[in-house]
């Protein structure tokens, strides 16, 4: 099912292959309306490399124990061509302008993690905090 004009509720499921729970669907239509602005702003195709997660599969991979992904509001995402710094400093501005919704921002070396928790949250993956700011 599409939810907006490039993204289909498919990308966002778990990687055991678990679907996003239908209580979940308004949750993720929201944040998948999120990432269109961000792949609108950049004009390239934006990847969900983690979406939901099922508790199981969250759980074996040593996810957080209140992840957002658990709840279909959060996505780790690349955007094809940027580096994730650039990613990261342009949902940041985003969301201070109020383009995104506020939320997480969490910058690693690969990924960006952004989700839609309603307040806003920043973090660091390993050798990325010398870009806090």
């Amino acid at each position: 099912m599409k939810l907006t004009e490039n993204f289909h509720i498919d990308e966002f499921k778990c990687k055991d292959g678990t679907g996003v729970p239908d209580e979940y669907f308004e949750t993720v239509k929201t944040l998948a309306e999120q990432l269109q602005k961000i792949r609108d702003h950049f004009d390239k195709p934006v990847r969900i490399i983690s979406g939901y997660r099922s508790p199981k599969y969250n759980s074996r991979i040593g996810g957080a124990k209140r992840s957002q992904h658990m709840l279909a509001t959060a996505a780790d995402i690349v955007v094809s061509g940027v580096d994730s710094v650039e990613v990261w400093r342009v949902v940041k501005d985003m969301i201070a302008d109020g383009a995104l919704l506020k939320g997480g921002v969490g910058l690693y070396e690969s990924f960006v993690h952004y989700d839609i928790r309603g307040r806003n949250a920043r973090w660091y993956g390993t050798g990325m905090r010398k870009y806090k700011n």
